[in-house]
């Protein structure tokens, strides 16, 4: 089949490319900037558009006989823009991307949402019916498209829409990056008691969750949460690490509301300045807000089971850290 994946230079879209090309598929891989891994994707044999998903004619041009769209892209973790971007991006992008799809006649549509749009899961673990509560511009703008997509359903397009945990694996220089350098160090600062729960989602199982949804039929209108087996308190992520290391890791514990504190202000100060703060809400969020999810609906839906473990993953993860050089 000939597949469009947005995002395609992104950590997930990046391994979706290569699964897609490995099963033999045309990939049209679109994204707004070019670089290393854009000559990666074209190596591997993918057709490479760079351009963004506001643009309506560069969007036309890269759904031309596609018959499946995996919609990954998406403005996140940008800190030197305004929060309008988030809306252009991830609001008005979706709608651009939408509406060409239909105009194309694809018989497939995957939206990849966040299982943050969430919030806090006060009764974890929680499902797709649990409250809709984002915490920050990005969660409520991926939310905000939701909508858009099932919208689209009513009209006629065959589309389903995915909420990925806590995405990490080789590949990606970030997500994990600061949890791995601290607990080599020997010492990792736990802000609060370190039992906040948290759901990882390994990349293979991820990329193989995008592609059960890609079967026309299968989902339509439906949202689903997907993430690994089991979810962790993150004291207990923090020594998954360790071991994965081979190291002794010290958690050492401080209170946690002056740090809140200190992120909102960081945020403040640093955005008009055009720098990124070395503390901000969204990190901070990460030591006191429960995300553990039921991944029963994609299972019974979707078929989707989660092969990779959460030892074997973080141990995969630090082995491509300490090969790139990374911590």
């Amino acid at each position: 089949m000939k597949i469009l994946v947005t995002g395609g230079t992104g950590f997930t879209g990046k391994a979706l490319v290569k699964r897609l090309l490995d099963d033999g598929h045309h990939v049209v891989a679109l994204d707004y900037k070019e670089g290393l891994k854009t000559r990666e994707l074209q190596e591997w044999g993918a057709e490479v558009v760079i351009g963004s998903v506001t643009d309506k004619d560069v969007v036309a041009q890269c759904m031309e006989g596609v018959e499946v769209v995996q919609h990954l892209a998406a403005a996140f973790r940008e800190m030197n823009v305004p929060e309008s971007h988030y809306d252009d991006v991830n609001i008005g992008g979706a709608q651009v991307v939408i509406e060409a799809a239909e105009a194309a006649g694809v018989k497939k549509f995957v939206y990849c949402s966040t299982c943050g749009v969430h919030g806090n899961v006060k009764n974890p673990p929680g499902d797709e019916e649990s409250a809709i509560e984002p915490a920050d511009y990005y969660q409520r703008t991926k939310y905000m498209a939701e909508p858009l997509v099932k919208e689209a359903c009513k009209r006629g397009l065959d589309a389903t829409i995915l909420r990925p945990a806590a995405i990490y694996g080789p590949g990606d220089p970030e997500r994990f990056q600061m949890i791995f350098r601290r607990v080599k160090k020997g010492k990792f600062p736990m802000i609060g008691d370190g039992k906040t729960l948290y759901h990882p989602l390994y990349i293979d199982n991820l990329v193989d969750a995008l592609v059960l949804a890609m079967v026309p039929g299968k989902g339509t209108g439906e949202a689903y949460l997907i993430a690994d087996e089991n979810y962790v308190e993150i004291g207990e992520l923090v020594n998954e690490a360790a071991k994965a290391l081979g190291v002794e890791v010290k958690i050492q514990h401080y209170p946690t509301l002056p740090v809140v504190i200190a992120g909102h202000l960081c945020e403040k100060i640093c955005k008009p300045l055009k720098i990124s703060p070395p503390i901000f809400p969204r990190r901070v969020d990460w030591y006191r807000m429960n995300r553990a999810f039921s991944i029963e609906k994609a299972r019974k839906d979707l078929g989707y089971e989660p092969k990779v473990n959460l030892a074997d993953g973080m141990k995969q993860t630090a082995l491509w850290y300490e090969k790139e050089n990374l911590i």
